[in-house]
């Protein structure tokens, strides 16, 4: 059974409309890693969803929370911003209203393609409704309990001052870090802001001030009913939020921990971490923009959320979407082996809300990535697939998928794919220079391809025998061959490859370059 299907039972034994969260800070570009919690929250949102359950899930954006530093990506300029609520401070770059939604709605835009069905809820407007204001109301009143709870959880100093909610300063626009605590009668709180000497009361039914993070998690607890909740494994740590939040939303609100689903880190691997126009870490756009959403999702769903994830943007993205492939097929056609059946699972719980009624055509993206550089659009990589007898009888399904996967590409070629694989067929001939011998055998291939039916297994079987008793051997030929074609000496399989070009092209530039 799927890791997400036992979860899924565990809550359903709990609550009849379970409801499910996850949350984001935007406060700079989402890392891939991000997904995580978008993927394994929809996982099991999906799961409970085919056992009949009324399940509902909420994505909670921190939309309120301070910009904590000036980042390297920002201008100077956002110096006097650090400190300010994300919410209020402008786009770096003018493309949107908020600092707070130029981070996030390239991220919304990307699970939205996963598939991820959720309500997304901004943390800043439950503040200007006056949502938390049972929860901060209890934080002052019972702020001795908070900090017993905080001291004997998380093994800290006793602090006899700590804060569970700072103000907002209307002049400096900066949260204030410490109020007036014995001014505090509901719902105002006295302060002075210790950024530019401002004194004034904060109204904690509107958007004046907000819980210090160990408070705010579990009063969103608390304001919701979670049934379940993934989040990082730093959070799960002993002491850490979660063991306080859990008596915090207990002993403070009144409310109940959700079931923690913990999950490790996704670790970017190998040299293709960086996007090679930008200079910047693989973002949780990048990775949407060049993975189909179907194998990004299930990269996520095949281990176990206790086991960290490599994701590898460079040969890694090829060597999913294949496994990706080869799972759903087992899953129409059967034939999975006892380890790969998990496998298997974790393909159907990513498909949950969108299974094919038969299986889609599958075309090897090693191939796909080669076709796609042969091309200049989706009409030309269809009469490529087609001329090598794929493709054929595709419905509009498959027409879709196979477009959204020239997409990812694309943009993978673009930006992270390692120059290996990359290459282009010059329309007329290069200019290489052919030894007399690469020549010859360049010409003895000419009768013998053009006699021969123009398939992948006929072409290679030729090029190999001719190769063997020609001066320069196999590998001389093969690269003889890749020369004429892309100017390099190594190139995709060259039986495929060929295969894929008209043979009166590959014949015409054969005779041109053994001249």
């Amino acid at each position: 059974m799927h890791w997400a299907d036992v979860i899924a039972e565990e809550i359903m034994k709990k609550s009849d409309r379970p409801l499910i969260a996850a949350g984001i800070s935007p406060t700079g570009h989402i890392h891939v890693g991000s997904l995580r919690e978008a993927i394994t929250a929809e996982a099991v949102r999906s799961a409970l969803k085919s056992k009949g359950s009324d399940v509902k899930m909420v994505y909670l954006i921190d939309s309120f929370d301070p910009l904590r530093k000036r980042y390297t990506f920002l201008p100077e300029s956002f110096e006097e911003h650090v400190g300010k609520p994300i919410c209020r401070i402008p786009c770096p770059y003018g493309e949107y209203e908020t600092y707070a939604d130029y981070f996030i709605q390239p991220f919304l835009k990307a699970i939205t393609a996963l598939g991820v069905k959720c309500e997304i809820i901004w943390t800043h407007e439950l503040y200007e409704r006056g949502m938390f204001a049972e929860t901060i109301d209890a934080s002052f009143t019972k702020r001795d309990k908070v900090i017993e709870i905080l001291t004997e959880v998380a093994q800290k100093e006793k602090n006899e001052n700590y804060a569970p909610y700072n103000p907002l300063c209307p002049k400096c626009g900066r949260f204030v870090k410490q109020p007036d605590f014995e001014s505090y009668e509901y719902p105002y709180v006295e302060y002075r802001c210790d950024r530019c000497g401002h004194e004034g009361k904060a109204d904690i039914r509107k958007g004046d001030g907000k819980l210090t993070w160990r408070l705010e998690w579990p009063a969103k607890w608390k304001m919701f009913g979670i049934s379940a909740e993934p989040f990082g494994k730093d959070h799960a740590a002993a002491g850490g939020s979660y063991d306080t939040g859990v008596r915090i939303v207990k002993e403070v609100f009144g409310g109940e921990a959700p079931r923690p689903i913990p999950y490790e880190f996704v670790q970017l691997k190998g040299k293709g971490q960086m996007h090679k126009s930008t200079g910047s870490p693989v973002t949780g756009t990048d990775a949407i923009n060049m993975t189909p959403p179907e194998v990004l999702m299930y990269t996520f769903l095949r281990v176990n959320p206790e086991r960290h994830i490599d994701y590898d943007s460079e040969m890694g993205i090829l060597d999913m979407a294949d496994e990706y492939d080869r799972m759903e097929s087992f899953h129409f056609e059967g034939g999975a082996t006892e380890a790969e059946e998990n496998s298997v699972a974790a393909y159907r719980i990513s498909m949950h809300d969108r299974m094919p009624e038969k299986k889609p055509i599958h075309i090897p993206y090693r191939h796909l990535v080669n076709v796609v550089q042969m091309a200049d659009d989706l009409e030309g990589v269809v009469s490529i697939l087609r001329r090598n007898g794929d493709f054929i009888d595709a419905a509009d399904e498959d027409a879709e998928r196979l477009k959204k996967r020239i997409s990812c590409i694309r943009f993978w070629l673009n930006g992270f794919a390692p120059d290996v694989v990359k290459f282009s067929v010059f329309k007329d001939m290069p200019d290489v220079k052919l030894s007399t011998a690469e020549k010859s055998y360049i010409g003895s291939l000419v009768p013998l391809l053009s006699a021969s039916e123009w398939k992948a297994e006929d072409i290679h079987a030729i090029v190999s025998e001719s190769g063997k008793s020609s001066d320069i051997g196999t590998k001389g030929g093969f690269q003889a061959l890749y020369k004429i074609l892309i100017n390099r000496t190594s190139g995709p399989r060259l039986g495929h490859f060929l295969a894929t070009m008209e043979k009166d092209f590959v014949i015409g530039r054969m005779k041109e370059a053994s001249a």
